[in-house]
Protein backbone atom coordinates (compact mmCIF):
# COMPACT_ATOMS: atom_id res chain seq x y z
CA UNK A 1 0.00 0.00 0.00
CA UNK A 2 2.68 2.46 0.80
CA UNK A 3 4.39 2.08 -2.77
CA UNK A 4 1.74 4.06 -4.05
CA UNK A 5 2.96 6.87 -2.34
CA UNK A 6 6.30 6.52 -4.13
CA UNK A 7 4.14 6.67 -7.49
CA UNK A 8 4.30 9.61 -9.40
CA UNK A 9 0.93 9.06 -10.76
CA UNK A 10 -0.64 8.76 -7.58
CA UNK A 11 0.77 12.47 -6.75
CA UNK A 12 -0.55 13.78 -10.23
CA UNK A 13 -3.93 12.22 -9.74
CA UNK A 14 -4.18 13.17 -6.38
CA UNK A 15 -3.40 17.03 -8.01
CA UNK A 16 -6.05 16.72 -10.04
CA UNK A 17 -8.76 15.87 -7.09
CA UNK A 18 -7.68 19.20 -5.31
CA UNK A 19 -7.88 21.26 -8.56
CA UNK A 20 -11.14 19.96 -9.43
CA UNK A 21 -12.40 20.27 -5.95
CA UNK A 22 -11.07 24.05 -5.94
CA UNK A 23 -13.22 25.27 -9.20
CA UNK A 24 -16.45 23.14 -8.05
CA UNK A 25 -16.00 24.86 -4.27
CA UNK A 26 -17.53 28.25 -5.59
CA UNK A 27 -21.33 27.18 -5.13
CA UNK A 28 -20.21 25.31 -2.06
CA UNK A 29 -18.88 28.54 -0.08
CA UNK A 30 -21.56 30.43 -0.87
CA UNK A 31 -23.93 28.33 0.95
CA UNK A 32 -21.52 27.87 3.66
CA UNK A 33 -20.83 31.47 3.93
CA UNK A 34 -24.81 32.39 3.27
CA UNK A 35 -26.24 29.91 6.14
CA UNK A 36 -23.29 30.61 9.21
CA UNK A 37 -23.26 34.40 8.44
CA UNK A 38 -25.81 35.27 11.35
CA UNK A 39 -23.63 33.42 13.78
CA UNK A 40 -21.61 34.72 16.40
CA UNK A 41 -17.81 34.89 15.61
CA UNK A 42 -17.19 32.27 17.92
CA UNK A 43 -19.90 29.30 16.41
CA UNK A 44 -19.48 30.54 12.77
CA UNK A 45 -15.76 29.17 12.51
CA UNK A 46 -17.29 25.45 13.68
CA UNK A 47 -20.17 25.92 11.43
CA UNK A 48 -17.92 26.12 8.66
CA UNK A 49 -15.53 23.77 9.73
CA UNK A 50 -17.72 21.67 11.08
CA UNK A 51 -20.18 21.39 7.68
CA UNK A 52 -17.62 21.48 5.68
CA UNK A 53 -15.93 18.41 7.22
CA UNK A 54 -19.57 16.66 7.14
CA UNK A 55 -19.77 17.65 3.59
CA UNK A 56 -16.77 15.96 2.88
CA UNK A 57 -17.75 12.93 4.22
CA UNK A 58 -20.53 12.35 2.18
CA UNK A 59 -19.00 13.81 -1.19
CA UNK A 60 -16.77 10.48 -0.01
CA UNK A 61 -19.55 8.21 0.09
CA UNK A 62 -21.31 9.65 -2.94
CA UNK A 63 -18.21 9.26 -4.99
CA UNK A 64 -18.28 5.33 -3.55
CA UNK A 65 -21.58 4.88 -4.82
CA UNK A 66 -22.18 7.74 -7.57
CA UNK A 67 -22.84 5.46 -10.19
CA UNK A 68 -25.99 4.10 -8.50
CA UNK A 69 -27.16 6.70 -6.91
CA UNK A 70 -27.17 8.93 -10.68
CA UNK A 71 -29.74 5.97 -11.95
CA UNK A 72 -32.58 6.42 -9.59
CA UNK A 73 -35.03 8.62 -10.59
CA UNK A 74 -36.35 11.39 -9.38
CA UNK A 75 -33.41 11.72 -7.01
CA UNK A 76 -32.39 14.45 -8.67
CA UNK A 77 -35.40 16.35 -8.96
CA UNK A 78 -35.89 16.10 -5.37
CA UNK A 79 -32.64 17.02 -4.10
CA UNK A 80 -33.23 20.15 -6.78
CA UNK A 81 -36.28 21.25 -5.34
CA UNK A 82 -34.79 20.95 -1.94
CA UNK A 83 -32.09 23.03 -2.64
CA UNK A 84 -34.08 25.71 -4.12
CA UNK A 85 -36.44 25.90 -0.58
CA UNK A 86 -32.83 26.06 0.71
CA UNK A 87 -31.86 28.76 -1.32
CA UNK A 88 -35.07 30.97 -0.49
CA UNK A 89 -34.55 30.19 3.47
CA UNK A 90 -31.18 31.44 3.46
CA UNK A 91 -32.25 34.85 2.03
CA UNK A 92 -35.06 35.61 4.17
CA UNK A 93 -33.04 37.18 7.20
CA UNK A 94 -33.82 35.99 10.77
CA UNK A 95 -36.77 37.43 12.97
CA UNK A 96 -35.79 40.23 15.21
CA UNK A 97 -38.03 38.91 17.60
CA UNK A 98 -35.53 35.76 18.14
CA UNK A 99 -32.84 38.19 19.81
CA UNK A 100 -34.96 38.74 22.49
CA UNK A 101 -33.62 35.33 24.84
CA UNK A 102 -30.13 36.53 24.37
CA UNK A 103 -30.09 33.51 21.65
CA UNK A 104 -28.21 33.56 18.77
CA UNK A 105 -31.21 34.29 15.70
CA UNK A 106 -29.41 31.18 13.84
CA UNK A 107 -28.28 28.22 15.77
CA UNK A 108 -24.87 26.17 14.82
CA UNK A 109 -26.47 22.72 14.81
CA UNK A 110 -29.02 24.25 11.82
CA UNK A 111 -26.26 26.02 10.14
CA UNK A 112 -23.98 23.23 9.86
CA UNK A 113 -27.41 20.77 8.75
CA UNK A 114 -27.88 23.13 6.13
CA UNK A 115 -24.60 23.24 4.88
CA UNK A 116 -24.08 19.52 4.61
CA UNK A 117 -27.69 18.88 2.92
CA UNK A 118 -27.12 21.87 0.47
CA UNK A 119 -23.61 20.64 -0.63
CA UNK A 120 -24.68 16.98 -0.50
CA UNK A 121 -27.23 17.91 -3.36
CA UNK A 122 -24.97 20.50 -4.86
CA UNK A 123 -22.12 17.82 -5.18
CA UNK A 124 -24.14 15.09 -6.99
CA UNK A 125 -22.49 16.06 -10.58
CA UNK A 126 -19.58 17.73 -8.70
CA UNK A 127 -18.16 14.19 -7.55
CA UNK A 128 -18.45 12.68 -10.80
CA UNK A 129 -14.93 14.55 -12.00
CA UNK A 130 -13.31 13.15 -8.67
CA UNK A 131 -14.62 9.50 -8.93
CA UNK A 132 -13.00 9.68 -12.37
CA UNK A 133 -9.57 10.52 -11.73
CA UNK A 134 -9.60 8.57 -8.50
CA UNK A 135 -11.05 5.21 -10.23
CA UNK A 136 -10.95 2.71 -7.47
CA UNK A 137 -7.81 4.08 -5.11
CA UNK A 138 -10.00 4.84 -1.50
CA UNK A 139 -7.36 6.11 -0.77
CA UNK A 140 -6.19 8.88 -3.01
CA UNK A 141 -10.15 10.05 -2.77
CA UNK A 142 -10.00 10.47 0.52
CA UNK A 143 -7.16 12.43 0.74
CA UNK A 144 -7.83 14.88 -1.99
CA UNK A 145 -10.88 15.53 -0.44
CA UNK A 146 -9.82 16.34 2.27
CA UNK A 147 -7.17 18.48 1.29
CA UNK A 148 -9.80 20.65 0.02
CA UNK A 149 -11.75 21.17 3.58
CA UNK A 150 -9.22 24.23 4.25
CA UNK A 151 -9.77 25.26 0.85
CA UNK A 152 -13.45 25.80 1.57
CA UNK A 153 -13.33 26.91 4.81
CA UNK A 154 -10.84 29.73 3.38
CA UNK A 155 -13.21 30.47 0.75
CA UNK A 156 -16.12 30.33 2.82
CA UNK A 157 -14.42 32.73 5.55
CA UNK A 158 -13.54 35.54 2.81
CA UNK A 159 -17.33 34.78 1.28
CA UNK A 160 -19.03 36.12 5.09
CA UNK A 161 -17.18 39.06 4.73
CA UNK A 162 -17.90 40.11 1.33
CA UNK A 163 -21.81 39.50 2.39
CA UNK A 164 -21.57 41.67 5.28
CA UNK A 165 -20.07 44.30 3.63
CA UNK A 166 -22.22 44.14 0.36
CA UNK A 167 -25.42 42.60 1.09
CA UNK A 168 -26.66 42.30 -2.44
CA UNK A 169 -24.35 39.39 -2.73
CA UNK A 170 -26.40 37.59 -0.67
CA UNK A 171 -29.54 38.19 -3.19
CA UNK A 172 -26.89 37.17 -5.66
CA UNK A 173 -26.05 33.82 -3.57
CA UNK A 174 -29.30 32.85 -3.32
CA UNK A 175 -29.98 33.29 -6.75
CA UNK A 176 -26.54 31.12 -7.90
CA UNK A 177 -28.60 28.33 -5.39
CA UNK A 178 -31.46 28.53 -7.41
CA UNK A 179 -29.49 28.41 -10.59
CA UNK A 180 -27.98 24.98 -9.09
CA UNK A 181 -30.81 23.84 -7.84
CA UNK A 182 -33.12 24.21 -11.36
CA UNK A 183 -29.55 22.10 -13.13
CA UNK A 184 -29.78 19.46 -10.46
CA UNK A 185 -33.41 18.83 -11.15
CA UNK A 186 -33.69 19.12 -15.07
CA UNK A 187 -30.95 16.83 -15.29
CA UNK A 188 -33.05 14.16 -13.86
CA UNK A 189 -32.92 10.95 -15.36
CA UNK A 190 -36.51 10.68 -15.73
CA UNK A 191 -37.09 14.71 -15.76
CA UNK A 192 -34.19 14.99 -18.70
CA UNK A 193 -36.06 12.35 -20.72
CA UNK A 194 -38.86 13.92 -20.75
CA UNK A 195 -38.13 17.77 -21.46
CA UNK A 196 -35.03 17.74 -23.76
CA UNK A 197 -36.86 17.76 -26.77
CA UNK A 198 -39.05 20.79 -25.38
CA UNK A 199 -36.41 23.77 -26.33
CA UNK A 200 -32.70 22.80 -27.05
CA UNK A 201 -32.13 25.72 -24.30
CA UNK A 202 -34.39 23.91 -21.63
CA UNK A 203 -31.71 23.14 -19.42
CA UNK A 204 -30.80 26.91 -19.12
CA UNK A 205 -33.95 28.19 -18.98
CA UNK A 206 -35.46 25.50 -16.06
CA UNK A 207 -31.92 26.80 -14.08
CA UNK A 208 -32.40 30.74 -15.22
CA UNK A 209 -36.46 30.47 -14.07
CA UNK A 210 -35.64 28.65 -10.78
CA UNK A 211 -32.95 31.38 -9.95
CA UNK A 212 -35.56 34.16 -10.67
CA UNK A 213 -37.81 32.03 -8.70
CA UNK A 214 -35.47 32.13 -5.65
CA UNK A 215 -35.28 35.95 -5.43
CA UNK A 216 -38.73 36.76 -6.09
CA UNK A 217 -39.91 34.18 -3.26
CA UNK A 218 -37.00 35.16 -0.82
CA UNK A 219 -38.34 38.68 -1.42
CA UNK A 220 -42.22 38.37 -1.31
CA UNK A 221 -41.50 36.36 1.81
CA UNK A 222 -38.97 39.55 3.16
CA UNK A 223 -42.26 41.76 2.91
CA UNK A 224 -44.43 39.65 4.33
CA UNK A 225 -42.72 39.31 7.53
CA UNK A 226 -41.82 43.31 7.23
CA UNK A 227 -45.40 44.05 6.88
CA UNK A 228 -46.84 41.65 9.82
CA UNK A 229 -43.74 43.23 12.08
CA UNK A 230 -44.87 46.69 11.49
CA UNK A 231 -48.61 45.33 12.66
CA UNK A 232 -47.19 44.04 15.45
CA UNK A 233 -45.48 46.93 16.63
CA UNK A 234 -48.76 49.19 16.19
CA UNK A 235 -50.94 46.66 18.16
CA UNK A 236 -48.16 47.22 20.58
Amino acid sequence: MLDMFFDHGFWVALGQIIVINMLLSGDNAIVIALAARSLPERERKWAIFGGTAGAVILRIVFTIIIVTLMQIPFLKLVGGILLLWIAVKLLIPEAEDNHEDGKAPTTLFGAITTIIVADAIMSLDNVIGVAAVAKDNFVLLVLGLVISIPIVVVGSTIMIALLTRFPILITLGGALLGWVGGDVAVTDAWVASHVADLHPQIHHIVAGSCAILVVIVGWAIQRFQTSRQNDIERIQ
